[in-house]
């Protein structure tokens, strides 16, 4: 053994005389050079759960070398703080509040604290390199500056594009080299020479940044609220560039919960500034601003979904591994809590499966010690221009949010429960809300409040002015009421229709969106633009734009365009005289689609040129192109796969959202499709992902809201899927329709024709049917599996209760006849008597 540890030293040592220093470590088994990691934090509820999920998976990721968290107090807090275990810890004086100016600014303390243990702390003597990480952070694996290419003189950090002020007057202003300014926070992995000389100026230029009120406008720095809280960020890049100091920046180490990662990209970091979610479980750090769960024996954050039923809800590998990234989050911070407890002596918490499944083996493996991949140590461009061009969805960008628009209609309901679903499982940045647009009297009966984020919107279906009855107003109507009435951080919008379902994100980054140049797909049907239409509503013809559906805006060009969207849709609409086909391209001549017309018109007068793009949004039936990952189906049209079909219009008037396990028809199994045309079979693979999608947002709905109530009780593990409202064994009936003339329906018909998508037949087809319908306008029959079922329960109710009438008649009847029998004299005459009354009676009933 003396001899082995004899060659080990040898070796490790002629490793480290020929500059092969991290060679040697591998022999060694230990880091070739010292490494600190350091994280800043208040004394507040807040930063304490932050802490113990940090430090537990700093523990977990076997990161080398010691940790220290710089704890900024005041004095009184002090006093009444709890937390000092948490972690290995140097306190620093708090500069939350200045002591010169008085500025209310507590994100100053990270540079601050920085600057006083490089001063103050004799650890910093003694160390190579220092990580520096924020606290609401999840270490996955280790981060080893020298294995991420740092050097001295080139610091590694994170991407933060939406640091905007380095391309303009903000980094002129504040630095003598606004060119070497790095967009670049997050992660940071530094030489010690280099912190020492930088970290004096960080603090300077953070305190100059946010003395700079006149610059603090989102416009000049990217910061949303406008307020200078950003301006600790700034001050790092400024500070930086003062001191020459350019950094490797890498877009993979890190990534947000919720971020789909790239294909061969194992991030070792999460950062969980935004909110997040599985399904139908979310989370968000700011809802635990004062959360005591560090102190409280026995509770965590409420329990995610469990691996297996992620498996079940999502088939794409790339978004199945995001979801798995937001569980191992969450679950890591959990596992750290309850740790925590144990280790302060609080009571055995009471078994339960989410507990058992934290201690267990499976979950232990999930969370092991990631290691970098080749492609996690790619290196972007200095220059951002040159990485914009990548397009990467999962940095972090400027915040979106997501409306749509509906009324208060059991027709809407049930495809907001699609929507929201599939929002939810599509990795798309920041929240969504639904514009309900209600009269008053409808909303006092509505039901479905709780179906998504909602503004609610007073209806214009019927204009307050003319009196004219137009449904399709209330999309601008309300976006205007919501950009009037909300305030939002986001810096883009992204606007849907209710008949959507997402399929990944729809980000502005990526689809090259900017203020001035929204992103939109083709809605070719729009000869208005090419014709008279456009040259009578618009004073510019040349710039209307064929687009709708899917809108990527801007939220300055947004609130400087939806009062124009609404009136230009009804200038549109009262030009009845320009309402034929060969104007607007309306097959129902009806002015149906002067709402799309006043988007593009209402665009076209404020100069805004789309980005037009083919790969946002497929509709269910046609075939896609070769190659395209379209992000939204949207359903407007009937599609068919063999002899099953879906139309939206047939579910006009059911009350879905109402029922329980009420499920659309299933489409047919992927497995029986003829596979000897490609376009086809891929065709039809999107149609059934469509359906199939549309029936596991009911499913997870109802799994909530069915048990919840006590309602009808969900399919048993024998059955497939819920009950359908078709058997499987029968084809699926036509319901009758109502087909108020949809845009879309209309529009899509043209579509269709225009760029052949449909073959002749096909639109034959589809014109008659539309045409039919417009013609039937008499209600459908509601069709109902719950009202069978409870019909179906009356009648036995009713058998039973004959029966059960005859049995005691029977029971009455053998009684009496057993007391004549005892008597002899009467025998004769009573039973002869009482066979023709009971003959007589059962005549008469």
């Amino acid at each position: 053994m003396s001899v082995l540890r004899f060659l080990c030293v040898l070796v490790a040592a002629s490793a480290a005389m020929a500059g092969g220093g991290a060679a040697a470590a591998a022999v060694a088994g230990t880091a070739p050079y010292r490494i600190h990691t350091l994280f800043s934090v208040e004394c507040q509820n807040y930063f304490d759960w932050q802490t113990v999920g940090l430090m537990h998976s700093f523990r977990k990721a076997g990161q080398p070398g010691p940790i220290t968290r710089l704890l900024s107090c005041t004095e009184q807090e002090k006093k009444n703080y709890k937390g000092m275990d948490l972690a290995p810890t140097f306190e620093v004086p708090s500069m939350s509040l200045h002591p010169k100016t008085g500025d209310w600014y507590p994100a100053i303390n990270k540079p601050a604290g920085v600057v006083h243990w490089l001063k103050h702390s004799k650890e910093a003597e003694n160390v190579d390199w220092v990580v520096i990480l924020d606290a609401d952070m999840i270490v996955r694996g280790p981060i080893l500056p020298w294995e991420l290419g740092a050097e001295k003189g080139r610091p590694v950090a994170a991407y933060y594009g939406y640091l905007i002020g380095c391309d303009n007057i903000l980094a002129k202003l504040h630095t003598k080299h606004p060119e070497l300014c790095d967009k670049v926070g997050g992660l940071l992995a530094f030489h010690i020479d280099d912190l020492r000389v930088f970290a004096p100026l960080w603090l300077s230029k953070t305190e100059e940044v946010r003395a700079d009120k006149a610059h603090w406008s989102t416009n000049i720095t990217g910061d949303i609220f406008g307020t200078g809280w950003i301006s600790e960020m700034y001050g790092y890049s400024f500070g930086a560039a003062e001191v020459g100091l350019r950094h490797k920046i890498n877009d993979y180490l890190m990534i947000y919960p919720g971020y789909v990662p790239r294909e061969g990209v194992e991030p070792i970091l999460m950062h969980y500034g935004l909110t997040f979610s599985v399904g139908n479980w979310s989370f968000n750090k700011l809802e635990h601003h004062e959360d005591s769960i560090v102190y409280d024996c026995g509770r965590l954050f409420p329990e995610p979904p469990y691996p297996r039923e992620v498996k079940e809800m999502e088939s794409d590998p790339n978004k199945r591994r995001a979801l798995f990234l937001s569980l191992e989050c969450i679950n890591t911070i959990n596992e750290g809590l309850l740790l925590n407890h144990e280790k302060h002596s609080c009571p055995k918490p009471k078994w339960s499966k989410y507990l058992s499944f934290l201690k267990s083996k499976t979950f232990a493996e999930l969370t092991q010690p990631k290691q970098l991949t080749p492609k996690s140590l790619e290196m972007m461009e200095d220059v951002h221009e040159q990485k914009q061009d990548v397009g990467e969805p999962e940095k972090p960008r400027p915040k979106i949010h997501t409306i749509f628009s509906t009324e208060c209609t059991p027709y809407f309901d049930w495809q907001t429960l699609g929507l929201v679903h599939s929002f939810n499982q599509s990795g798309q940045p920041g929240g969504i809300t639904r514009l309900l647009s209600c009269t008053d009297e409808d909303l006092k009966k509505y039901k479905g409040r709780d179906l998504a984020p909602t503004h609610y919107v007073p209806s214009m279906s019927r204009h307050p002015l003319t009196g004219d009855w137009y449904p399709a107003i209330n999309k601008p109507a309300a976006v205007l009421h919501w950009i009037n009435h909300v305030k939002t951080d986001a810096e883009y919008i992204v606007i849907l229709d209710a008949d959507m379902l997402m399929r990944g994100p729809i980000t502005p980054w990526e689809f090259k969106a900017a203020k001035g140049r929204p992103v939109s797909t083709p809605y070719d049907y729009l000869i208005g633009c090419d014709n008279e239409l456009a040259k009578i509503h618009t004073s510019h013809p040349k710039f209307c734009d064929k687009v709708g559906g899917v809108i990527i805006m801007h939220i300055t060009d947004l609130r400087n365009f939806a009062l124009r969207w609404l009136h230009k849709t009804e200038e549109v609409r009262a030009d009845m005289a320009h309402w034929p086909k060969k104007f607007t391209g309306d097959i129902y001549e009806g002015g149906w689609i002067s709402e799309m017309y006043g988007y593009s018109f209402a665009a076209a007068e404020m100069n805004l040129r789309h980005v037009i793009s083919n790969e946002i949004l497929i509709y269910p039936g046609y075939v896609p192109a070769s190659g395209v990952n379209y992000r939204v189906f949207h359903y407007g049209l009937e599609f068919r796969v063999g002899n099953w079909s879906f139309d939206k219009a047939k579910w006009r008037h059911m009350d879905v959202a109402d029922k329980c396990w009420v499920m659309f028809p299933d489409p047919p199994d992927p497995s029986t499709l003829d596979r000897s045309n490609k376009d086809s079979l891929q065709r039809d693979l999107l149609s059934i992902e469509c359906a199939k999608s549309l029936n596991e947002a009911l499913r997870v709905y109802y799994r909530k809201k069915c048990l919840d109530h006590n309602s009808l009780l969900p399919p048993t593990r024998e059955t497939r899927h819920p009950p359908s409202l078709t058997t499987p064994t029968q084809k699926a009936p036509d319901l009758p329709t109502l087909r108020t003339p949809d845009h879309e329906t209309a529009g899509e018909i043209m579509t269709a024709r225009k760029i052949g998508k449909l073959d002749k037949t096909e639109v034959t087809r589809q014109d008659s049917e539309v045409k039919n319908e417009t013609n039937d306008l008499s209600p459908p029959e509601e069709t109902s599996q719950a009202f069978t079922s409870m019909r179906v329960w009356i009648m036995g109710f009713w058998a039973f209760s004959i029966a059960g009438f005859l049995v005691v008649m029977y029971v009455m009847v053998s009684n009496r006849r057993g007391q004549r029998k005892r008597g002899k004299v009467y025998k004769p005459k009573r039973r002869s008597s009482y066979t023709g009354s009971w003959e007589r009676n059962a005549e008469t009933s």
